[in-house]
């Protein structure tokens, strides 16, 4: 009777333990940290490249306990529904110093100035709404988020935005504690950046790279349009990954060695339209005697790259080009993918997708065109054109040559 009594009481715990954890279960709709800021946290950065989590849906930007309107016109720049005396100007450059806030924040920005900047210090997760904003810092980022948690970035319906950088960047920036900040880019973040909403955003890079994350970005709606000069560095650049699920991306790089899409590490496209285009040619540089060639690039990934709906296309066309460059597999299961480069060989190749492991092609619409090298190259030292990649099932179109591939389901 006393073991039955055990086993029993056993079952009842097992069972109250499987509720409480399923209770526990967290979810990946953006909506909550709104409402319980400090007991929600936004999804971490996925460890496996072939299985990213997936964002949810939309946030739901609401007005917070703190909800912040910044205008800024010229020289100034006018600050309302600051209650907690989180901000500071000087000029038309706003600093928000929101380090120990445990409240939900959003700040609405709108206006114009040439010279002016954000610079925001917080712990917790963010929203900015771009509110009809004209943005130039002449010496440094435009927006420098320093919070390592998410920035949701909604560009509101029917407006414009444009946000740009200087020729020149401040030599150092610090913080409080007398830290040295980054500052890589006219939109530089610590943590991850979702794009979401309905209008329009134009970032114009003069000096660094467009937009710049030390975490993962996430695209999920909204018109972009990202422009770097001859000057500049990357159109985009992130260090944990990349998502595009849906909007319309526009890159265009000048700049020699210039990547659209510079990402260490997984990149996937699940939807949306993207455009990029690079015109710069090889960098080469010379550190302690030992030269390096660094070639343009439409997306330089340094892991896996997948694709399984949406519409991406490559132009490069600067001395040594190319489309995708990665530097593992190249994975194409469907949407519509046109590649071309049209730039010399004189001093790199010019390839149309670049793989050091493989590429793999599944479903969808597959194009890559090169005027120079190799329109596929999965590093294989096989003069067969068909050897450079793997094509699975049965396409309605195949034709597989050295200097075009074209495949189509």
């Amino acid at each position: 009777m006393k073991k039955y009594s055990i086993f029993i009481w056993l079952l009842a715990a097992l069972f109250t333990y499987g509720m409480t954890s399923c209770e526990k279960d967290d979810t990946s709709d953006f909506s909550s940290y709104i409402d319980n800021p400090e007991e929600s946290e936004e999804p971490e950065t996925p460890e496996d490249p072939e299985n990213p989590e997936e964002p949810g849906e939309d946030p739901v930007v609401v007005a917070g306990s703190d909800t912040i309107y910044i205008v800024y016109s010229g020289a100034t720049a006018t600050v309302t529904g600051d209650t907690n005396g989180y901000v500071s100007v000087n000029g038309a450059d706003v600093t928000v110093n929101a380090l120990e806030a445990d409240t939900t924040m959003l700040l609405v920005l709108s206006g114009s100035s040439s010279d002016g900047s954000l610079l925001v210090y917080r712990q917790k997760k963010y929203t900015i709404q771009l509110n009809g904003l004209n943005l130039t810092n002449v010496d440094g980022p435009a927006i420098n988020n320093q919070c390592g948690k998410a920035l949701y970035m909604e560009i509101v319906e029917g407006t414009e935005n444009t946000l740009a950088d200087g020729g020149t960047y401040a030599e150092a920036l610090t913080n409080a504690a007398g830290e040295t900040i980054d500052q890589k880019g006219v939109l530089f973040s610590e943590g991850q950046i979702y794009f979401y909403g309905s209008g329009t955003l134009t970032v114009n890079g003069n000096s660094k790279n467009g937009i710049a994350s030390d975490d993962y970005i996430v695209f999920q709606k909204g018109t972009i349009n990202v422009n770097v000069s001859e000057d500049g560095s990357n159109g985009i650049k992130v260090n944990d990954g990349l998502t595009i699920e849906g909007g319309t991306l526009t890159v265009k790089v000048a700049s020699d060695g210039g990547r659209g899409i510079k990402n260490d590490a997984y990149t996937t496209i699940t939807g949306g339209t993207t455009t990029i285009t690079t015109s710069g040619d090889c960098k080469i540089e010379t550190v302690d005697g030992v030269r390096d060639t660094a070639s343009a690039a439409g997306i330089k990934c340094d892991s896996l790259f997948t694709m399984t709906a949406g519409t991406l296309t490559i132009k490069s066309t600067g001395d040594g080009g190319k489309g995708i460059n990665c530097s593992q597999d190249v994975v194409f299961s469907g949407g519509t993918l046109n590649v071309t480069t049209t730039g010399s060989n004189d001093v790199g190749k010019p390839k149309g997708i670049k793989s050091d492991t493989g590429i793999i092609v599944n479903g969808g619409s597959f194009t890559v065109k090169v005027n120079k090298s190799w329109a596929c190259d999965n590093g294989t030292d096989s003069e067969t054109p068909a050897a450079h990649l793997t094509v699975n099932g049965t396409p309605a179109t195949k034709t597989i040559t050295k200097k075009s591939v074209i495949i189509k389901y």
